[in-house]
């Protein structure tokens, strides 16, 4: 399944130096870094098979970024995953395409994984009085891959339903190869829909 999501940042590349080159440095210091309010979706259309990729920051769909241990927290990862466990309605693809769900995968340490080095890191820093503060920051991960029997029908990517279910994600950084090329484009919810 990620063989063809791997190839979308190699292909985007220079998109997101051109991006870089246009924001200041981020606190990380690294492209595509942790940020509040935003997500970033990978998308590759080919022939009768579409690859989604959504990675965002915990804050963005649960509220908090600490593995859950309250009730409260625990049900709102829970609701969380089985809005992710849904994604023909979670990205709206229209009945006329025909698209079933081939391959899932969730994984975040909020759901018990194991953290990736690259991806949950924990932060100290020091406030103006010299004591340390420990930062956790963890992402959600979800990979979809989709038969579709009817592709042509695929003309637009519709990600309203994420900005209605998980109203603190701001904007969607969105690198999308589709059959009229390759695109990098940001949507936000009063602009959610994009073109294959």
């Amino acid at each position: 399944m990620r063989r063809l999501l791997l190839a979308v940042p190699f292909a985007l590349l220079p998109l997101a130096f051109a991006q870089a080159a246009d924001e200041p440095a981020h606190e990380h210091g690294s492209l595509g870094a942790h940020e509040h309010g935003v997500g970033r979706l990978n998308a590759a259309l080919d022939g009768k098979t579409l690859e989604l990729e959504l990675d965002s920051p915990a804050m963005n769909l649960v509220g908090f970024e600490h593995v859950a241990s309250s009730d409260a927290d625990k049900a709102k990862v829970a609701a969380a995953r089985a809005v992710l466990e849904q994604p023909l309605t979670l990205f709206n693809l229209p009945k006329a395409a025909g698209c079933a769900v081939e391959n899932q995968e969730l994984e975040s340490p909020l759901f018990g994984d194991k953290p990736d080095a690259d991806d949950d890191h924990d932060e100290d820093a020091k406030d103006e009085d010299g004591h340390e503060h420990h930062h956790e920051h963890s992402e959600i991960h979800a990979r979809y891959e989709f038969t579709c029997a009817t592709p042509t029908a695929l003309k637009n990517l519709d990600l309203a339903n994420i900005f209605s279910r998980f109203p603190a994600t701001q904007k969607i950084q969105v690198q999308l190869i589709g059959p009229s090329g390759q695109q990098g484009t940001e949507v936000t919810a009063k602009a959610a829909s994009l073109k294959f």
